[in-house]
């Protein structure tokens, strides 16, 4: 088809240098020049979900999911952070993964997934 992945992810925000400043210390996102980021190789899911979907707050058009590779030492250090992170083991699927949420300064929903090994 010709597209071999995501090339950028770009909203808007109230305040983008606190918030790429945000992203950069606790998750390591966008840490370069121009919120140059280098990433692993690995699955990413494109899925529009519906309306009314309630997967995550419906005052949200989007949420970010990012690949972690140890959603236990991730969460430890957010937490240690101050940041309120959310679990739920109903989230976590057999054959696909763990998953934990936070939101940014802003309230942007993200989700941290740590896929299973195959």
């Amino acid at each position: 088809m010709g597209v071999t992945g995501i090339g950028g992810f770009f909203f808007r925000a109230k305040n983008p240098e606190a918030l790429s400043a945000w992203y950069s210390e606790h998750l390591g996102v966008g840490a370069g020049e121009h919120g140059h980021w280098e990433t692993a190789a690995g699955a990413s899911v494109f899925a529009p979900f519906p309306e009314t979907s309630d997967y995550f707050p419906a005052d949200r058009a989007f949420m970010l999911n990012l690949r972690v590779d140890d959603i236990d030492a991730m969460c430890e250090r957010l937490h240690t952070a101050g940041i309120e992170i959310s679990t739920d083991p109903a989230w976590d699927i057999p054959g696909v993964g763990r998953f934990a949420r936070i939101h940014d300064p802003e309230g942007n929903p993200i989700e941290l997934w740590q896929p299973d090994q195959a």
